[in-house]
């Protein structure tokens, strides 16, 4: 099997600790082990005596639990603890599906949620949205791809990079297009939690569809990228089996101490998602502020929920040598829309960590040489 590069990821491994400002990053404001501990009495105590072991191959029990407290109708059974989300994908993809298999994924997208199927000897069709359209999926589009070789529908929301959220009828329709064919639903649910508007929050996929297969992760609306765990939620279970199967080959299990932290801070997730809310807000509004200024050089559609919004350029043909340029000049990084295989204009911005005001004044002043 051999998997093409990850142009996303092998764009951050060149850049993104080298950068003042990173203005592209897709998680919220983190925490550090000792605000994360002083959350609960006696947290640091039985941290400190942890036995570092190996732990379940499905996960922790306990933390298991946790997470399917996420869901209505969910329960420790129906989840599997994987390092990260990616780890997730990758299983899913080579123990659910096969070579020949029909595959349609929500575009643009993370590029594994394609790649990886594709090396796999899938065939893979791009289920493309735009910001012409207001990234909205055309369900009677899915209806009229799916062939007898389809196996699953890959989607995500809220969005990345958009921050497009899909309305819940729209969701129902894909869901019965899904169930009628009986195709898996592989639902990209990272950025749940962190809607702008808590009555907009879709159900997960896991909840509603037998064949849902829900992906959550501390690293995004948790803020916790460090843990490297995430899991995935499903009724399904040789799904589940198939998928326990493949991780023998892969981590095997998780690490103790990202389960026992990962369990204390969803044990805390009203605090931690309060506190990642209010700084997307506060960053959003200026945000706002920012492209209301700067309308003549990108066109801007605000995003539903989540901390990434995919922005263009109007001033030039692609947002390359503009982000190039301002990670030369001014140490901010962007990242282009051609990592996402999207329309080459684009550009994703992510605004849920504290010092983003900071960076965005550098692009302000940077675009002072078009004015």
């Amino acid at each position: 099997m051999k998997v093409e590069p990850f142009a996303l990821e092998r764009f951050f491994a060149r850049h993104e600790f080298s950068a003042r400002h990173v203005l592209c990053a897709s998680d919220c404001e983190t925490f550090s082990l000792g605000e994360l501990l002083a959350m609960d009495p006696g947290a640091a105590e039985a941290f400190s005596a942890l036995r570092l072991g190996y732990t379940e191959t499905a996960g922790n029990p306990d933390l298991r639990l946790e997470i399917a407290s996420l869901y209505e109708g969910i329960s420790a059974d129906d989840i599997l603890v994987f390092a990260g989300a990616e780890e997730a994908i990758f299983v899913f993809m080579n123990a659910v599906l096969k070579a020949g298999d029909h595959l349609i994924v929500q575009t643009p997208c993370y590029q594994s949620l394609s790649a990886v199927a594709a090396a796999a000897g899938c065939r893979v069709t791009r289920w493309e949205t735009s910001v012409g359209q207001g990234w909205v999926l055309d369900a009677d589009w899915l209806d009229g791809q799916v062939t007898d070789s389809t196996r699953a529908v890959v989607v995500n929301f809220p969005h990345n990079p958009s921050g497009y959220l899909l309305q819940a009828d729209r969701f129902e329709r894909i869901t019965a297009i899904a169930r009628r064919s009986g195709l898996f639903l592989f639902s990209d649910e990272v950025y749940r939690f962190l809607e702008y508007k808590t009555e907009n929050r879709l159900p997960a996929a896991c909840e509603i569809y037998e064949n849902g297969v829900s992906l959550g992760v501390m690293s995004k609306a948790f803020g916790l990228a460090g843990l490297r765990l995430g899991w995935v939620a499903c009724r399904n279970h040789e799904v589940l089996r198939a998928m326990a199967e493949l991780k023998d080959y892969t981590t095997i299990c998780t690490a103790a101490p990202s389960e026992f932290l990962s369990l204390l801070a969803l044990r805390h997730r009203k605090k931690i998602l309060e506190r990642n809310l209010a700084i997307i807000g506060s960053n959003l509004e200026y945000l706002d502020a920012f492209f209301e200024t700067q309308r003549r050089f990108f066109t801007w559609q605000r995003p539903q929920a989540g901390p990434v919004a995919f922005p263009a350029v109007t001033f030039a043909g692609n947002s390359d040598d503009f982000c190039a340029e301002l990670m030369q000049t001014y140490g901010v990084l962007l990242l282009p829309g051609r990592l996402f295989a999207a329309e080459p204009r684009h550009f994703r911005i992510g605004f849920g960590r504290r010092d983003f005001r900071q960076g965005l004044d550098k692009i302000s002043e940077y675009m002072k040489k078009y004015i």
